[in-house]
This record gives C-alpha cells, structure tokens and sequence, in this order.
C-alpha cells in the first residue's frame, strides 16, 4: 500500500521518531487516517483514500472500523467524516494529563476570594462531569467541594456549559432521544428536548445555570474553557446556597468566570498569549 504524501522519509517520521522495522500496513493506515482530523474538521472519503494513497474500498473500510469503535462519525446528510467521541475523550484525557488544575488552581483562589463563594474546576467525561479541584468558600454556610466526584452532566451548570460547545450531533450520542435522562434531584431535567433547548439558551447567553438540578438548596453558574475548534476542555463553576444566587448575581459571576475561562485557556496554551 501507499504511505500517503511526505509522511516518512528515509524511514523516519517527520516529528523525528523512527519508523518500525516490522510494520503493519493495516494499522499503520488507520492511525494515519486519524491524524487528518488533527488538521481538518471535516474529512471526505475521496480525501482518506488520497492520503493513504489507497483504493477506495480500503479507505471506506478503514474509516468504517474507526467508526465502529467510535472514532470518527460520519453526517448523515453530507456523508462527510467528523471526529467522533473516542477521540474527543482520548484528546481530553492527553489535556487533563497535562493537568490543567495545576494553571487553575491561583484563578480558583481568586475566584473564591471575589466570590465569596465555592468554585469548581470540571472536566467532561462522556455523559457526566468529574470535579477535578475546588476551593471552598470561607463563610460558615457554603457548598461543599465536590473534588473527585461524578455526576450527570445535564444535571450541572458546568455539564450544561460544556455540552452547549459541543455539536449537538455529538450531544445527542452522549444523551440519545427517547431515553428519560437520569434525576439528581426533582429539578433535574430529564428529556432530552428540554436539554437541548436548554443548551440553547446556555449557547446564546454564553454560560449555564443550575438551580437545584443537582443538590437541593444549592445553585451554581458555569463557563466552559474552550480548547482547539472551540471545544470544552474544562469548565469553571462557582455555585452557592441558591438564595444567595439571584439570576443578576449569577450574570456578575458569569462575566467574571467568562474572563478567567479565557485566561486558563492562555495559561494551558490554548489561546492568544496575554
């Protein structure tokens, strides 16, 4: 088979690794594929094959098995080739190993400082949001960190905030219509068409809100930490007693945490530098 325009040469890779002695074609060809999406948001089947300067019915085959592990997906209407959730969460797992808590945490010190309240950094795993770092606020009644646990995303300001930057065909994978979405509390929404109307207005007033959805008494206000082609890497979350989150204290609190998102978005290499 081919090796594709200007991969290797000399048996050495252009980011200067060598090249193995026994390789295998089939994988070798998958692996290569997948690194178009690194570069090209959308990848045609015609495009495939020519990279891999293989037959067409090779190149479908391949981009079908990558499909099946859920590696890229394929539009229904364009018939193009997208990057599917596999390698959107295997893509999150390299960042949060670069540990991005580590560039939070003096911001989650600031925010909990001006605040006056608890604040979160939150990843997204799949359907559900883990808490990576909190600092709790200083005030004798406040939320509790959260570090290291697991909740369904749809049921948090952060989840919420991230899912909205997300395609909503990627959303609907995560979250498939006609299955009732799984209840924190009585608030919690648990329909996907509430979701994505929710996540709609999440999009156009650029943060999210929970009231109640995931503890009962409690509040929050969420920013997600936008990475490369504007994907969540993270989120921010302040939250609160619900009494002390009015909807124009959550709308202070969200121009704030806008603005940190943006920074920790620099500070991990993300965005233009300060």
């Amino acid at each position: 088979m081919g090796e594709g325009p200007a991969l290797y040469c000399s048996g050495v890779r252009k980011d200067g690794g060598p090249r193995p002695a026994y390789p295998i074609a089939s994988v070798d060809n998958a692996l290569r594929l997948l690194t178009l999406f690194r570069e090209n948001e959308k990848v045609r089947l015609s495009e495939a094959r020519e990279f891999l300067g293989v037959a067409h019915s090779t190149a479908h085959r391949l981009l079908a098995m990558l499909a099946y592990h859920g590696f890229v997906r394929q539009e229904p209407d364009s018939r193009v080739y997208v990057a599917g959730p596999m390698l959107v969460e295997i893509g999150l797992s390299a960042v949060r190993n670069m540990d991005i808590r580590l560039h939070a945490r003096p911001l989650l010190e600031d925010l909990a400082t001006w605040a006056g309240e608890t604040v979160h950094l939150v990843a997204l795993e799949g359907a559900m949001v883990r808490y990576l770092d909190a600092v709790e606020s200083a005030r004798s009644l406040r939320v509790a960190a959260r570090i290291g646990t697991t909740l369904a995303a749809h049921c948090t300001a952060s989840g919420k905030a991230m899912l909205a930057a997300l395609p909503e065909a990627e959303v609907a994978a995560l979250l498939p219509a006609g299955r009732p979405l799984p209840a924190e509390t009585g608030h919690s929404i648990t329909d996907t068409a509430g979701l994505m109307a929710e996540l709609a207005r999440v999009r156009e007033r650029g943060h999210a809100v929970n009231r109640e959805e995931s503890e009962d008494g409690v509040a929050s206000v969420a920013v997600a930490v936008l990475g490369p082609r504007g994907r969540p890497v993270a989120a921010l979350a302040i939250s609160a007693p619900v009494s002390r989150l009015p909807g124009e204290r959550a709308g202070e609190l969200a121009a704030r945490l806008g603005d940190e998102a943006e920074r920790l978005a620099r500070l991990v290499g993300f965005g233009t530098a300060a």
